[in-house]
């Protein structure tokens, strides 16, 4: 293997590493819905799995990748919406829908009243539904990475190679990830605004692969400096809002304390 070669595959683990972030929260995110003695082997199955798929995705759209970019459907309503839709495009709007569904679904249970979710038994998904979904989604996830692969070489095995120790590497940081999400409970919230942010910004994407137009505007794909940027506030906020949270316990602590009465000793 060559330097050039060494270099390239440590670019594309590197690129997998960044493009794979926002798959890996959604991993994390949708295997507590498995029951909690098989979370880990949810992951590690379901990651294992999608990275068999990947590199034959790898090789079938360095075949037909032409295809793929081909319109096959218009849409043209003057003043209102017009669009040029591939089957690249509609896969990223069906990922997009489904994960912006996912994050709106888990935060509207979490605001649910707690009597209401004491009354009606949470449903436990099947171990083989949260699989497929996490297979799916990662699919969906690595058509930029693998894109963005085969616009850095043509050479198919350290594409591979670089699939198989990125996807290792995912299976790493999916426990370190889901034990951190685990212990600290109130960033949970935090993953799932995140994670409809993911599904925005591949809503954005998938316009901007249909060339869409929508009321005489066109929409651009989210940059990635956008999204992290958001991402960045998003931290920010949460924790100047828990240090609040936490002085606030403290100051009616301290009040609760001075108000309980006092006993006097008479001897």
């Amino acid at each position: 293997m060559t330097i050039d070669n060494i270099f390239t595959l440590l670019m594309l683990i590197l690129l997998q590493a960044v493009l794979g972030i926002d798959n890996l929260l959604y991993i994390s995110l949708e295997s507590k819905n498995a029951p909690v003695e098989k979370q880990g082997y949810v992951r590690k199955v379901g990651i294992g799995l999608a990275i068999i798929l990947r590199i034959g995705l790898l090789f079938l759209l360095t075949s037909v990748i032409k295809y793929f970019q081909v319109p096959f459907m218009h849409l043209h309503f003057d003043g209102v919406i017009e669009g040029e839709f591939n089957v690249h495009s509609i896969i990223v709007y069906i990922g997009g829908a489904f994960i912006i569904y996912t994050a709106i679904k888990e935060i509207w249970h979490m605001i649910s009243l707690e009597e209401h979710a004491k009354m009606v038994k949470p449903k436990q998904t099947s171990i083989q539904k949260v699989i497929i979904l996490i297979v799916i989604m990662n699919l969906v996830f690595s058509f930029d990475s693998i894109l963005s692969a085969i616009a850095l070489t043509d050479n198919l095995l350290i594409m591979s190679i670089a699939i198989v120790l990125g996807g290792l590497l995912m299976i790493w940081l999916s426990d370190k990830v889901s034990a951190f999400l685990k212990k600290n409970r109130m960033y949970e919230v935090l993953g799932l605004f995140i994670l409809f942010l993911v599904g925005i910004m591949l809503m954005t994407e998938a316009g901007h692969l249909s060339h869409l137009t929508l009321f005489d505007t066109k929409i651009d794909a989210m940059s990635k400096t956008t999204f992290y940027f958001l991402i960045f506030v998003l931290v920010i906020i949460d924790i100047v809002q828990t240090q609040y949270q936490k002085k606030l316990s403290k100051i009616k602590e301290k009040e609760a304390l001075d108000e309980q009465p006092k006993i006097v000793n008479l001897d």
